[in-house]
């Protein structure tokens, strides 16, 4: 079982929630999802196991998005080569729940940063749901995917860029991945400190205010009431700025 990008449970914390959720079914999604087994496309894939090792930064100036084969849950262009910003830029991301604002890093993760501002740009996030809300093991809110399958990505994928000692406290905003350099453009909010592997790329990091609205949607769990589904509170992006 594949997901675009999932973000995923150390392996005893993974095969607890298969038992809970009975094999909960993933799809092929090369590049964003955060879960309680891996944040990304398609449906929970609550089985994962972590990611491995990470890829290399890119070459100074220069970032790769190469086509992963799979249907864009919706047509855009690829990023430019080479990033548009640099150091800290300031997004919101405006949701039917409040708004999340949050601070990019373009200095240690500049091609991450470059595909996320491209994406937002074509509206590529606009009216999207996020999909994915993990309570248990790992405490993360995953969205991204236009299809709210966990299985929807932008068409291309790109490496990580991970310096290692990458940590998942409260706040952090980081890539949802299927395993090494498959990102894509599902991401996840870390809504309290979490114990993942330093996998994901740590792109940004969500304020206090937003931190709050994501924390206030984590308190009225999923769903069915398990550890990881669907949110029970609707989450929709209507657009980041």
């Amino acid at each position: 079982m594949s997901q675009r990008s999932l973000v995923r449970l150390p392996l005893v914390l993974a095969a607890l929630l298969l038992l809970l959720l009975g094999a909960a079914c993933s799809g092929d999604d090369s590049g964003d999802d955060t879960s309680a087994d891996d944040p990304g496309t398609a449906s929970t894939d609550s089985g994962a196991t972590d990611s491995g090792a990470a890829g290399d930064q890119p070459a100074s100036g220069t970032c790769t998005y190469t086509e992963d084969g799979q249907q864009a849950a919706k047509k855009v262009d690829p990023p430019p080569s080479e990033p548009k910003e640099t150091g800290k830029v300031d997004v919101t991301m405006k949701t039917n729940v409040g708004d999340i604002g949050a601070t990019l890093d373009a200095s240690t993760t500049p091609c991450t940063v470059n595909s996320f501002l491209s994406l937002a740009e074509q509206g590529y996030f606009d009216d999207t749901k996020c999909h994915r809300l993990t309570t248990q093991g790992i405490f993360v809110l995953q969205c991204g995917d236009p299809t709210a399958t966990g299985m929807g990505g932008p068409g291309y994928s790109f490496d990580d860029e991970l310096s290692g000692s990458e940590t998942y406290g409260a706040g952090t905003l980081a890539m949802a991945n299927a395993g090494p350099n498959t990102n894509g453009s599902q991401f996840f909010i870390v809504f309290d400190d979490s114990q993942l592997p330093p996998s994901y790329t740590v792109f940004g990091e969500v304020g206090k205010a937003g931190l709050g609205v994501v924390q206030k949607v984590a308190e009225k769990g999923t769903q069915d009431g398990g550890p990881d589904g669907p949110p029970k509170q609707p989450v929709t992006i209507s657009g980041i700025s």
